[in-house]
C-alpha cells in the first residue's frame, strides 16, 4: 500500500484506505475527489440530515461507504491509512486522538487540496485570515482579479471548497482562499503565494480550551493567535498585516518565510514606505510603486466603495495589498472594488423610516466584528445576543458606550453582554426581551424578532441607527446568522410599513 502523505494528483491512491470526518461541502468534495483518485473512502457524520442524505447517495453509487449517525465519529475504523478532518473537530476529539495515538495523518480538506495541486498547472494561492472581515476580502480580492483578466475563484471557508477548485480540469489563475483558524489548525504543508491576517480579536475560545498536551502552550488565545499565524509561514511574496493592530505584525515577524517575501501593512490612516493606505479620501499604495519612498499611487477613491464604513476600507486595503502582490494593476484594483458589493446581513440598510435608520448586521458574531460595526454610527440602539463562544464584552463597551442611546439583548449568552453594560455604561437603558419579566416568546423566531424591533423602536429616536451586530453566534434561537438577518428584516418592515 502507498503511504498518501508521498502521494499527489497523477498518482493512483488504489488501497489507501481514507476516512473522511465531517459530511458538509468540504467533506463531501474531499469524498469525491479521494473516489476519483482510487482511494477507498469511508465517510463519517452525526447527522442525518436530507441535505446529507442525498450527497450519501450520489456518493455511495461511486463507492463511498457513508455512515450518518449519532456516535458516527465517536471512533476511528480500524482501516484507516489517513483522516481527513471538518474544521468543526477540535484536536482533542476522540477520532483525532486516535488517529494520532495510531501514527495516521490527519489533514484538514485544506491540507488535503494544497498536496492536490497539479503540478503542471499550480494555481498560486492568496490567503485570508482573521477574526473579522475574511469573507468580504476575500470576495473583494476575487473581484480585482477577475477585472485584471484572471480566472479565478473564491475557495475554503467560502464558496468553492478547495479540493474542487484544485481539481478542475479547467485550472485557475489564481484562488482567492478564504481560511478559519480551525482550517488552518489542520494544515501542514501549505505554503500561500501572499496572505494576510485582517486582525485578532477574541473569537471561537471555547475551541481552544484545550489540555496543554493538546493544545500546547500559553492561553486559549495563544493557540488561537498561533493557528491564525500559519497562514504566513512559507509565504513567497507578501506578508500582508494590520497596522492598527500589532499582534498581527508580530505574527510575520514568527513567520518563517521564503527568502525576499516582504512584509506589506495596511493602515486608515497616511501609509508609511512599504504600505497602503488612506490619503485624502483616496486609497493609495506605497508599498509596489518604484517611487514608493517619494510618492503614492492612487488605488481608489471612496466613491468606488459600496460603503465607506472603516472596517470595509481595512478590507479593500488588504485585498489590493495582495491583489497587487501578485501584479494586478491599479486600474484592475480600482474597477474590482467599484464593481464589488457585500453579501447580505453585512451592514445592510432594511429601512429608513421616521428618521431612523434599521441595518442589519447579522454576520457580525463576534464582539471585534460587532464593534466595527458600532463605529460606523454615531448613534445607535444596539441589538446584541446569542451564543457568545467564550468571547468578553467589557472592550466593546468601553469603546462604544458614547454611541449608544440603548441596547436590545436577546439569547442564550445575553447576560455576558449585560453585565459588561452594567460595568462599563451603566446609564445606558437595557432591554432585555427573553428575560422573564417580558414574559415567554410565543411562536418562531419571527415572533421573537417582532419583539426585538418594537422594543428597539420605542427607544430610537429621529437620526438613530437601529443596529442588529449581535456579537455572537445565531444557533441558540436561528438556523444561522442568515435566518436572524432576514427574520430582523421582515420584522422592520412589518414594524415600518416598507415592505
Amino acid at each position: 500500500m502507498a503511504d498518501p502523505t508521498t502521494l499527489g494528483r497523477h498518482d493512483s491512491w488504489e488501497g489507501v484506505r481514507a476516512v473522511v470526518a465531517g459530511f458538509g461541502a468540504s467533506g463531501a468534495a474531499a469524498v469525491d475527489n479521494l473516489l476519483f483518485l482510487g482511494a477507498d473512502v469511508r465517510a463519517l457524520a452525526e447527522s442525518a440530515r436530507p441535505d446529507l442524505l442525498e450527497r450519501a447517495e450520489l456518493l455511495e453509487t461511486l463507492g463511498a461507504r457513508i455512515d450518518l449517525h449519532e456516535g458516527a465519529t465517536a471512533t476511528l475504523p480500524d482501516e484507516a491509512d489517513v483522516l481527513v478532518v471538518s474544521p468543526g473537530f477540535r484536536p482533542d476529539a476522540p477520532i483525532i486522538v486516535a488517529a494520532r495515538e495510531r501514527g495516521i495523518p490527519v489533514w484538514g480538506e485544506v491540507e488535503l487540496a494544497w498536496r492536490l495541486r497539479d503540478p503542471e498547472h499550480r494555481a498560486p494561492w492568496l490567503c485570508v485570515t482573521g477574526t473579522n472581515g475574511k469573507t468580504t476580502t476575500v470576495q473583494m480580492l476575487e473581484s480585482i482579479l477577475r477585472a485584471a483578466g484572471l480566472r479565478c475563484v473564491a475557495a475554503g471557508n467560502v464558496g468553492l471548497p478547495l479540493t474542487e477548485a484544485v481539481m478542475d480540469p479547467d485550472p485557475y489563475d489564481v484562488i482567492a482562499v478564504e481560511l478559519s483558524s480551525f482550517q488552518l489548525h489542520y494544515v501542514d504543508t501549505m505554503a500561500a503565494e501572499s496572505a494576510a491576517v485582517l486582525n485578532l480579536a477574541e473569537d471561537h475560545l471555547d475551541w481552544y480550551d484545550l489540555p496543554d498536551e493538546v493544545g500546547g502552550a500559553g492561553s486559549v488565545m495563544d493557540r488561537y493567535a498561533r493557528d491564525k499565524g500559519r497562514i504566513y509561514h512559507g509565504v513567497e511574496r507578501a506578508c500582508v498585516y494590520n497596522a492598527a493592530d500589532p499582534a498581527t505584525e508580530d505574527l510575520v515577524r514568527e513567520a518563517e518565510v521564503v527568502e525576499g517575501a516582504r512584509a506589506i501593512g495596511f493602515t486608515l490612516g497616511v501609509p508609511g514606505v512599504g504600505m497602503v493606505g488612506v490619503v485624502d479620501d483616496i486609497l493609495v499604495d506605497r508599498a509596489f510603486i518604484e517611487q514608493r519612498d517619494s510618492s503614492a499611487a492612487e488605488l481608489c477613491t471612496f466613491d468606488d466603495l459600496a460603503t465607506t464604513a472603516p472596517h470595509f476600507v481595512a478590507n479593500a486595503l488588504a485585498a489590493a495589498a495582495l491583489a497587487r502582490a501578485h501584479g494586478v494593476s491599479q486600474a484592475a484594483v480600482r474597477d474590482g472594488l467599484r464593481a464589488f458589493r457585500p453579501d447580505g446581513h453585512r451592514i445592510a440598510v432594511v429601512a429608513e423610516h421616521d428618521g431612523i435608520t434599521w441595518v442589519d448586521d447579522s454576520k457580525a458574531t463576534n464582539p471585534h466584528a460587532a464593534g466595527s460595526s458600532l463605529k460606523a454610527f454615531e448613534s445607535v440602539v444596539w441589538v446584541a445576543g446569542g451564543l457568545a463562544k467564550g468571547a468578553r464584552f467589557d472592550e466593546l463597551v468601553q469603546s462604544s458606550r458614547d454611541r449608544l442611546r440603548a441596547v436590545v439583548l436577546l439569547g442564550r449568552d445575553r447576560h455576558v453582554i449585560a453585565e459588561a453594560l452594567s460595568r462599563h455604561a451603566p446609564d445606558v437603558p437595557v432591554i432585555d426581551v427573553d428575560s422573564p419579566e417580558t414574559g415567554p416568546v410565543v411562536g418562531d423566531a419571527g415572533a421573537r424578532m417582532r419583539r426585538v424591533v418594537a422594543a428597539a423602536a420605542g427607544v430610537a429616536r429621529e437620526g438613530d441607527t437601529v443596529l442588529l451586530a449581535p456579537g455572537c453566534a445565531s444557533m441558540d434561537q436561528f438556523a444561522d446568522y442568515a435566518a436572524r438577518g432576514d427574520a430582523f428584516a421582515a420584522a422592520v418592515q412589518e414594524f415600518t410599513g416598507t415592505q
